[in-house]
């Protein structure tokens, strides 16, 4: 029985020693393929979009202070005005009546102050000779400043009156274009507590600005001085030019929705922008043109566990880039180089593409550079950059790399067997079974990538 049980043991022992083999041969036999893209000169943009309103820059609404009947109006729509000419005048019957009366009133106050003046001196000569007693004096001295007080104000009553004869007439507070005639000749205005509009004048029709409202999420990277394209429904493929102009702090609120007014200029010289009109709009927050670009994806990416696990492996064991070959089979990996080596646990090595390594214990964290894989003639290896701006599919490449680099996106795992049966499945000298046809395979997955097998 104990030595039944002896050889039981010795089998299961020996087959777990085959399984162990098979595995450990399966997982030396694996192959990969790595898809590639070259590093090339290219741009970077940041768009912003929105629609906004077409506005001239300067526009005054002319309106009256006084309350009347239009008489005349001498421009109409788009009529070109100068500053201080005549664009309408009221009727002025009642406002030259009031003129008269103020005037007869001052001529009242004038006579009455003479006579009082007169007054007070004779009572002022016989009070100082003791001739009258003091309160005759003091009267007449009192009626002597109460004339004057009412001269000044009727002077001012008059003076008033002729202001407001003046405001019956209508000038123009601008050079400009009239864009709208907001009156005809009869009408009545009346003028209470808000001044009633009559003109509505544009100062300069050939320099126009568009009032855009930008969303908060994209507030942060519209700055002023940026270039601006539009174009409107008028003229459908003409594209319009301008600047960033202004950024106004105060907040427009809707349904829940912050926005922030943001001013752009825009030349005009053809006047084929009218006020009102929408624009939709592009900012370029940002733009960097014939850089080095790489695709995000490949910053992002990061090889297999395992293969990341056995390159460190060849790390520690001392062999350097230059002796260990692309072989999975072999157990050897190519280095990343001097000094580092980015390793697949989470614990010793930061994996590539990483931005920050925590120091042991100390809490105090140190940057440390993006890492991109390339490919080389022994396989691939990290490299450190330097990244700019990015568009979310490409960034731009500073430093690290030179242009025709091939960089790493994507990795294939494939064990030994597959890779056989995928190389006679692609022979086109293999038979062909009936209803299949035969199928290329081809490396490269576009313009400037391609596909190696390591195995």
């Amino acid at each position: 029985m104990k030595k039944r049980n002896v050889f039981i043991s010795a089998g299961l022992l020996a087959v777990a020693v085959v399984t162990l083999l098979t595995v450990h041969s399966c997982r030396k036999n694996n192959n990969y393929e790595f898809e590639t893209v070259k590093v090339t000169k290219g741009s970077i943009v940041n768009e912003v979009t929105a629609t906004g309103t077409i506005e001239a820059i300067t526009s005054v609404v002319v309106g009256t202070q006084v309350s009347g009947i239009v008489e005349k109006l001498y421009v109409d729509f788009n009529s070109p005005v100068k500053k201080g000419q005549v664009l309408a005048e009221l009727d002025k019957t009642a406002l030259k009546s009031s003129v008269q009366q103020s005037l007869a009133s001052l001529d009242n106050s004038k006579a009455e102050m003479e006579y009082q003046a007169s007054n007070f001196k004779r009572s002022k000569a016989l009070w100082e000779k003791n001739l009258i007693a003091e309160a005759d004096y003091d009267q007449a001295k009192y009626n002597y400043d109460r004339s004057v007080a009412t001269l000044k104000n009727s002077q001012a009553q008059y003076d008033k009156a002729l202001v407001q004869l003046g405001y019956a007439t209508i000038y123009s507070p601008i050079d400009g274009v009239v864009m709208n005639r907001a009156v005809d000749e009869g009408q009545t205005v009346a003028a209470s507590f808000n001044t009633p509009e009559i003109f509505t004048i544009a100062q300069d029709l050939t320099q126009m600005q568009v009032e855009a409202d930008i969303n908060e999420s994209d507030i942060g990277i519209v700055k002023v001085g940026q270039r601006v394209e539009f174009d409107v429904d008028a003229y459908p493929g003409e594209k319009f030019s301008g600047t960033v102009e202004q950024i106004r702090l105060s907040p427009v609120t809707t349904s829940t929705v912050v926005t922030y007014t943001v001013i752009i200029n825009a030349p005009n010289p053809d006047q084929k922008l009218l006020p009102g009109m929408t624009a939709n709009i592009i900012i370029y927050a940002e733009e960097h043109l014939d850089v080095l670009t790489l695709p995000y994806k490949a910053i992002k990416f990061k090889p297999d566990a395992e293969y990341l696990a056995k390159m460190a492996e060849a790390f520690m064991a001392g062999k350097t880039p230059g002796t260990m070959k692309a072989n999975a089979g072999s157990g050897s990996f190519p280095g990343a180089g001097s000094g580092s080596f980015p390793g697949a646990g989470s614990g010793s090595f930061p994996g590539a593409g990483s931005g920050s390594f925590q120091g042991a214990g100390s809490g105090a964290g140190f940057e440390m550079p993006t890492m991109v894989w390339i490919r080389t003639d022994d396989g691939i290896r990290p490299v450190p950059v330097k990244l700019g701006s990015n568009d979310g599919v490409n960034a731009e490449l500073v430093s690290g790399l030179a242009e025709g680099d091939e960089v790493v996106v994507k990795m294939t795992v494939a064990t030994a067997k597959e890779k056989k049966v995928k190389e006679v499945a692609s022979n086109p000298f293999m038979p062909t079974p009936p209803g299949r046809r035969n199928t290329q395979s081809s490396s490269r997955t576009g313009a400037d990538s391609s596909t190696r097998t390591q195995k």
